[in-house]
């Protein structure tokens, strides 16, 4: 993988060790973003594709250390372009290589953290599905060969709540703890021991 990102970026790889200010503190992890940034991410996600199930995107994420753990600060969102899809029937959604390029492109120059984002339909537990386990597994740890110094993750959304895991190295992943949505009505969502989140956050 490292020679792919050599080849798009021209560099040799990142030798600075993860930054133990911001992420050496993950008893407590806690994603907190505004209402209308979440709004935001549930309505692209949300949009039909020709022939993906499912929609995929990015958040990127400042990561703040404090006396209760790490909290995660939403920044931005970029969208999956429609034909950076790969039609795959064996998965809801497969981005093409492009789009995972940008991806750790963003987190390269920026030097912020990345966390992929999908929807899920309504159910009574919200969680990734084993075929999301694996694959975060193959991909999140790539982000470390061009920003090691920020966690980068995952996360997925319902109609009604958030779930998530975060990577503080490559082989360092634990569930996200609480979810604070900052707006007029502000929220904060405990995830369960697992992890998950119920439908009625």
């Amino acid at each position: 993988m490292w020679r792919l990102l050599s080849e798009l970026f021209g560099r040799s790889s990142p030798s600075s060790p993860p930054d133990q200010r911001l992420i050496g503190n993950t008893a407590f992890t806690t994603f907190r973003a505004t209402s209308a940034f979440i709004q935001e991410v549930r309505r692209d996600l949300s949009r039909p594709h020709a022939f993906a199930l499912e929609r995929v995107g990015f958040i990127t994420v400042r990561a703040a250390s404090g006396a209760d753990g790490l909290v995660l600060l939403a920044e931005k969102y970029y969208p999956v372009a429609d034909d950076e899809y790969v039609r795959d029937n064996t998965v809801g959604a497969m981005i093409a290589q492009e789009a995972l390029r940008k991806a750790l492109e963003l987190a390269l120059l920026q030097r912020i953290g990345v966390f992929h984002a999908h929807m899920h339909f309504p159910s009574a537990r919200l969680w990734f599905s084993s075929t999301d386990l694996r694959e975060q597994a193959n991909f999140v740890p790539d982000f470390f060969k061009v920003c090691p110094q920020m966690p980068h993750g995952a996360v997925v959304l319902n109609d009604k709540a958030i779930a998530g895991r975060i990577w503080t190295a490559p082989t360092q992943v634990k569930n996200i703890d609480e979810f604070n949505i900052v707006g007029t009505r502000s929220t904060v969502k405990r995830a369960a021991s697992d992890g998950s989140t119920d439908f009625f956050a």
